[in-house]
């Protein structure tokens, strides 16, 4: 049984900042009970995670609009506190996750409750723990979006992934298998077998000089999608490995500056195509949600590692994923005094 234990108008424990800055400008302590117009939802939130573009939003590396004080955070599972008068679809007690807080005007995740508008939240699938499906939100709806939307994957097409074993790489490995592409990983040979169980035909060591030559003798007509998920972003060799309209799809990596060969792209028809999750629309993250949502029912997606820490760390895990990345490990938050339980 779902219980809320406290009530709506109380103050929220949240970690905020004031101002942009480092990791040591997010506070944690108590903030009033959010807003909840007729047609949000109130979250009485489990468990948020820590994404590097939540770094980017509190450093001001990404800018938008934020109203001070800023709660961080933009993915939470939790259970529904309150109904907005307007809302359809949702009531107190069911269980709910979200990926999309925390960006133009929006206030974060990271309290342990939350306004969302109804638009942004989804049912979690029964079965599915909190934890789970918020490990992989924000992961698994970037790479949805890369090669769905931006890279129009087709059954039959031969999909590069490179950076395969990460976050995002191994969400995009697991989808575009399941769409019926012909994936091809790009990934350290001790990940190999990793990525082969999510679905990868054949996975090349990115330590080798020699990997993009392989690639070309494994699809000599060329690649359909390439999908940089690492930020490395070298558009050379990715036009090369590219077949006639192959669409190249770069999704990290905001400070490089990489070389475009633009005679052999126009000769190929081909296209390059970069996207930020925050501009998504609400319509494309929910088809997002619903094919994350039969993964995560199917058991067909989950996070490697998951490290969980409470919330009041939000600071310290913030600057971890500054210095050392994520490298295919999801830090969560969980807020001392939860609103829910399951």
């Amino acid at each position: 049984m779902n219980v809320v234990h406290e009530h709506p108008r109380s103050p929220v424990h949240a970690a905020y900042i004031n101002r942009l800055g480092p990791p040591s400008v997010i506070h944690y302590g108590e903030l009033p009970a959010p807003a909840v117009g007729p047609a949000d939802v109130l979250v009485a939130v489990t468990v948020t995670s820590v994404n590097r573009v939540d770094t980017f939003v509190r450093s001001g590396g990404y800018p938008t609009p934020l109203p001070f004080p800023f709660i961080v955070g933009r993915d939470l599972a939790g259970v529904v506190a309150q109904v907005g008068k307007e809302v359809r679809g949702f009531q107190l007690g069911d269980r709910v996750w979200c990926n999309s807080l925390g960006h133009n005007g929006r206030q974060g995740a990271a309290a342990d409750r939350v306004s969302v508008p109804a638009d942004r939240l989804y049912q979690l699938p029964g079965g599915v723990s909190p934890n789970d499906a918020v490990a992989v939100a924000h992961p698994a709806a970037t790479a949805y979006l890369g090669l769905f939307v931006h890279g129009r994957t087709r059954v039959g097409d031969v999909v590069v992934v490179v950076g395969a074993a990460g976050n995002v790489g191994s969400a995009a490995v697991v989808q575009a298998a399941r769409a019926g592409a012909r994936v091809l990983a790009v990934a350290a040979d001790r990940d190999a077998e990793y990525c082969r169980r999510l679905g990868a035909r054949d996975v090349f060591d990115y330590r080798d000089p020699g990997w993009a030559a392989q690639v070309r003798r494994a699809a000599p007509s060329g690649v359909d999608v390439y999908l940089d998920a690492c930020g490395e972003n070298e558009l050379g060799r990715a036009v090369e490995l590219s077949a006639v309209r192959g669409r190249i799809i770069l999704l990290a990596g905001a400070d490089s500056s990489p070389v475009l060969p633009v005679g052999p792209l126009y000769m190929k028809d081909g296209s390059v195509r970069g996207f930020a999750i925050s501009r998504a629309s609400v319509h494309e993250l929910a088809d997002a949600a619903a094919t994350i949502n039969e993964l995560l029912a199917d058991g067909l997606l989950s996070a490697r590692a998951v490290q969980t820490f409470p919330l009041d760390s939000a600071g310290a895990v913030h600057r971890r994923v500054e210095r050392e990345g994520a490298h295919g490990t999801r830090f969560l938050l969980q807020p001392q005094f939860s609103s829910s339980n399951y």
